[in-house]
């Protein structure tokens, strides 16, 4: 009989991916509404980009920490060369980029309410990423460990940087003036989102790492989010920028989509 832990571990990734298919379906009507796509109409009450973003990104920093202690594979050199990434990645979402935000004076503010929905996400996603590296994971077969792991590695340093270098275009626009920029070179002359892209494949590499339904279940809804928020941001440029958009940068996927 699984233990209320089990039970509750399994729900989470369940509910996560059953998610995933209206959270895409929905996101094809419905844009949040921050960043360039801000609404004062829509957003109701707001709180400054750098608050927002440390404040939702959180659970993963401090619920890993607090649950790593209570699995079995606490004492395992490789739960923590595992569960590095998720927490590198996170160490600069949580405390560096709303840094970054903070020194280039963001201006537009983040609804309250967005900041909570993802605040919720996040925790739930914090406990089923933290509780498999460091409680349910079998770290016994050590060639396919390092295997998977490798090759995860590749993917997900691949797409932190892109993510990181993207990011930093865009404020670095933004903190020019003068409002909205085309961003060009790099991954920018492909597509229009290549943060997202960056961080699309960043959770491709950890779910190949983890092996795992929770790893799964983290990259799926992170594809049935950001990929409908890149193809809005496409249709922003495009109605903002009109002819002088380049006409065959796509999405998010280069050549693709």
């Amino acid at each position: 009989m699984f233990s209320s832990d089990e039970n509750l571990f399994h729900f989470i990734i369940f509910f996560i991916l059953l998610m995933a298919l209206p959270t895409f379906i929905l996101s094809q009507f419905v844009t949040s509404p921050y960043g360039k796509h801000f609404n004062s109409a829509k957003s109701g009450t707001t709180i400054s980009p750098p608050i927002a973003w440390a404040f939702m990104e959180s659970p993963t920093l401090w619920l890993t920490f607090l649950l790593f202690p209570l699995g079995k594979n606490y004492t395992n050199p490789l739960a923590y060369l595992l569960i590095s990434p998720f927490l590198f990645h996170y160490t600069n979402r949580t405390i560096i980029y709303p840094l970054r935000l903070h020194f280039r004076k963001s201006t537009n503010n983040f609804p309250l309410n967005i900041a909570v929905s993802a605040f919720i996400y996040n925790l739930l996603n914090a406990y089923i990423q933290s509780r498999w590296v460091s409680h349910y994971a079998n770290y016994e077969d050590n060639d396919w460990f390092w295997v998977r792991f490798c090759i995860g590695l590749v993917l997900f340093g691949s797409g932190m940087v892109v993510n990181i270098w993207a990011d930093g275009v865009l404020m670095g626009l933004k903190s020019q003036g003068d409002g909205y920029k085309i961003p060009r070179g790099g991954l920018f002359d492909y597509v229009s989102s290549p943060n997202y892209l960056g961080e699309i494949v960043e959770w491709l590499g950890w779910a190949l790492m983890t092996w795992s339904w929770a790893g799964l279940a983290f990259f799926v809804y992170t594809c049935a989010n950001l990929v409908p928020r890149a193809v809005s941001n496409h249709k922003w440029y495009v109605e903002k920028f009109g002819e002088d958009y380049p006409k065959d940068r796509k999405a998010v996927f280069p050549f693709l989509y």
